[in-house]
């Protein structure tokens, strides 16, 4: 399945608008991984085991978001949009919302 950001794809033509596409994964970090991204914060630098479960998020999210446009009968998503929010008592929960436009292309 092609996915994209963009409105359109090059070199292929939207025969069919499908509907909106959108997931919400919401992903914790254990405590080991606040600990050491307390360090980081104050020592500077970056921090793996945040952006290790960062990508973990991303890779959920498009995998959701791909299967509710299968569903749909789709074989491209077109505007796909990311948003980010920490949520929880502390702000250690990563909440990832993504968007985006089934399509079927020729």
């Amino acid at each position: 399945m092609i996915k994209t950001t963009t409105s359109t794809i090059e070199g292929k033509k939207i025969t069919a608008y499908l509907g909106v596409v959108t997931t919400d994964v919401i992903i914790g970090a254990n405590i080991f991984s606040d600990i050491l991204a307390g360090v980081r914060d104050i020592v500077g630098g970056r921090s793996a085991s945040y952006e290790k479960k960062f990508a973990e998020g991303k890779a959920m999210a498009i995998a959701e978001l791909e299967a509710e446009a299968t569903r749909l009968g789709a074989n491209a998503i077109v505007g796909i949009d990311f948003d980010f929010e920490a949520i929880g008592n502390s702000g250690s929960m990563l909440m990832i919302a993504v968007s985006g436009t089934a399509v079927k292309v020729e």
